[in-house]
């Protein structure tokens, strides 16, 4: 079919149609529900009122929403060509931040916007994954096991890595790591070199820990043993491990948390809000919350096997992979399976630039499965 005709006005607007009915409305439930989750929770966390978190929060979901039902119904080919300059965009804003950011809790991570302090580097964990996705688009499998292959990836990786360590944000730093890499791996970037790559990481840690800044050490030492300076740098795992613990199976209520309402629990409304869900709502409750999680993951993966374009499928699966991290890592972290690293429970968390940043992944799912039996040009330039 011809670019031209397939851009006729009627034809579009049919088409849009179309593509907004054959949306996988699943997914987008889910989300909905997981955001209803984190607005009851900060309106929690506030002691029962919608100011200050929730209903600000509220309103950036109903944008957010708007941009991801958006983002889907647009044709891949837009995002195909948009993902370089996506990446290089990121890259200008992390430079920014280096000259004109905004510093707030211990590192200058933000872009004052006037309507919204940005943390570019949140944006740049899906600029990552559509980068190295389309960067294996169109190369076999053989072309992709080749060591040459893994130049450009780890360029896209490397330097938004350093920037974002710079700020510092370690955490964020490994996930836009974490998120490329996953995409390399499933392009078929050979498994010994991960292999080798995690025992050489390994065998650096004594040098790396030279280089790491006080807070970041105690954290690791509180991981290790966190009752070592329970009213110090342990005093948040302590009181998390706590308030998990009195949850029970049910919960104590909602709006009956004991270790949040009495401030004993830090950093309630960010990384530690799934605590408060655990403390108010109990092991039923969490099973509930990562049970949609799980529906958006098994959805996203899905997708990805099933998409007949090499972008689609390492895009779809790359961000559902990510989503599946960001999880695991805050729900381990806030349990004291891992070191704290601030990384916020997707759509849970307050925050405007990690809503932003997952309604736009969910978006580009969504956009993967509605165009998943379109055939990309290896250039990505038209449908074949």
């Amino acid at each position: 079919m011809a670019a031209g005709s397939m851009f006729a006005p009627r034809r579009v607007q049919k088409s849009l149609l179309q593509r907004f009915v054959g949306l996988n409305w699943g997914i987008v439930l889910a989300t909905v529900l997981i955001a209803v989750s984190g607005f009851a929770m900060l309106y929690s966390v506030a002691d029962g009122t919608w100011d200050p978190w929730a209903s600000r929060q509220m309103v950036r979901f109903g944008f957010a929403l708007v941009l991801m039902l958006s983002i889907a119904v647009i044709d891949i080919r837009y995002w195909v060509a948009l993902s370089y300059p996506a990446w290089f965009a990121g890259l200008m804003l992390l430079i920014a931040v280096e000259f004109i950011g905004d510093t707030g809790m211990g590192g200058q991570r933000w872009l004052d916007l006037g309507f919204m302090r940005l943390q570019p580097s949140e944006l740049m964990k899906i600029a990552t994954v559509m980068a190295v996705a389309r960067y294996y688009h169109g190369r076999s499998q053989m072309q992709s096991r080749s060591l040459r292959s893994l130049v450009v990836p780890l360029l896209l990786l490397l330097v938004p890595f350093i920037l974002v360590v710079r700020q510092p944000d370690l955490g964020t730093a490994l996930m836009i790591m974490a998120g490329g890499l996953a995409v390399a791996f499933l392009a078929g970037a050979p498994a010994w070199l991960f292999v080798v790559s995690g025992i050489g990481l390994a065998a650096a840690i004594p040098v790396v820990w030279q280089f790491l800044r006080s807070y970041q050490k105690d954290r690791i030492l509180t991981f290790l043993n966190p009752e070592s300076d329970p009213l110090g740098a342990g005093y948040q795992i302590t009181q998390s491990k706590i308030a998990l613990g009195s949850g029970g199976m049910t919960g104590k209520g909602f709006l009956e948390g004991t270790q949040s309402h009495l401030n004993f629990l830090p950093e309630m409304k960010t990384d530690f809000i799934f605590t408060v869900l655990v403390e108010e709502f109990g092991l039923v409750g969490a099973t509930i919350v990562l049970a949609l999680y799980g529906i958006v993951l098994t959805y996203g993966l899905l997708i990805g096997i099933g998409c007949r374009n090499q972008f689609g499928r390492l895009l779809a699966s790359g961000l559902a992979i990510s989503l599946f991290l960001y999880v695991l890592i805050n729900v381990g972290m806030v349990m004291g399976l891992l070191p704290v690293v601030g990384v916020p429970l997707p759509l849970v968390s307050y925050g405007g630039s990690a809503m932003l940043t997952w309604m736009l992944a969910y978006g580009l799912i969504l956009s993967v499965s509605v165009h998943r039996h379109v055939t990309i040009a290896p250039k990505g330039s038209g449908i074949v």
